[in-house]
């Protein structure tokens, strides 16, 4: 996951902001954590254009690949457990892998409900409060609130940012993810609120690892997806599993969600293939009758 340089944050609990402006999660109770960060993964992407200086109609540099993105061959299907509450789920629908009516042939993907689509299209899709991934091969995703107007608040390059969807998306195909996380989201307007209230927010300031955890705190409102959010005491309640096809699955522990969230977007980042690659002497043939999740690892500190 990169160089780590850790940095420590929120000395304590009251330090850690919450989406509940009384300063309490209404569902949970307090949790008291102290965390170091990693590089953020977002860092990697290119810096947006200039919109005084950028031409409109110019090429992305992700624009054109030698093999057009296909969610199908170079994303990981997986789902998240926070102990026995399946909580985030990525699959490829077999009932559903047409593209959407009145989209040209091919244009969603082929994927389903993960179907991608350009920039262009994802703003005739997109409401006020959506979460917005966009996906390119050998890139982390990079997510992002939609919050009207053509534009989006996202935290790039450790700071909360706001501009053109078109910008964010530095040209490549994207998703509305609203799906892929479980928990009850909060009001259109509520999340738009927490995102418009963190533009600026950056460095030391910071409570969030990457672009994913903090538009998915956006949405939610739930404190694991913080840095420090959780107390780690050595338990480790959350499981991420990851289905490779062919009845083979292999599933991780950790003892946060942030932690988890960091493994899954490594895993985008580098590929279904090298994936496989990696966890070749773990896999072994899924148990079908019993429901037991084969090869389970506890995740390293």
């Amino acid at each position: 996951m990169g160089n780590q340089v850790e940095k420590l944050t929120h000395l304590n609990y009251k330090e850690v902001p919450t989406a509940d402006p009384t300063g309490m999660d209404r569902d949970e109770g307090p949790r008291i954590g102290v965390s170091y960060i990693f590089s953020n993964d977002d860092d990697e992407l290119e810096p947006p254009p200039d919109p005084g200086v950028a031409d409109r109609g110019r090429e992305h540099p992700f624009s054109h690949r030698e093999h057009p993105y296909d969610p199908q061959l170079h994303e990981v299907e997986c789902s998240v457990y926070y102990r026995d509450e399946c909580i985030y789920q990525k699959s490829f629908s077999a009932d559903d892998t047409l593209p959407a009516e009145g989209e040209g042939e091919g244009e969603g993907g082929g994927a389903g409900p993960l179907a991608t689509y350009t920039p262009e299209n994802l703003l005739n899709k997109c409401q006020p409060g959506d979460l917005v991934e966009f996906v390119c091969q050998a890139q982390y995703p990079h997510w992002v609130v939609y919050v009207g107007d053509f534009q989006v608040v996202h935290l790039h390059r450790l700071e909360v940012v706001n501009g053109f969807l078109t910008d964010a998306s530095q040209g490549r195909r994207g998703r509305i993810a609203n799906q892929l996380y479980r928990y009850k989201p909060l009001s259109p307007a509520a999340v738009v609120q927490n995102a418009l209230d963190q533009v600026g927010c950056k460095d030391r300031d910071l409570s969030w690892r990457n672009s994913e955890c903090f538009a998915a705190w956006c949405r939610y409102g739930k404190r694991e997806f913080k840095i420090g959010g959780e107390i780690r005491i050595g338990k480790q309640p959350y499981r991420l599993q990851l289905r490779l096809g062919d009845k083979r699955s292999h599933t991780l522990e950790f003892q946060s969600l942030e932690d988890l969230i960091m493994e899954k977007r490594r895993n985008d980042q580098i590929g279904r293939a090298a994936v496989i690659q990696e966890l070749s002497s773990h896999l072994q043939p899924a148990e079908e009758e019993d429901g037991h999740d084969p090869g389970t690892q506890t995740a390293a500190e």
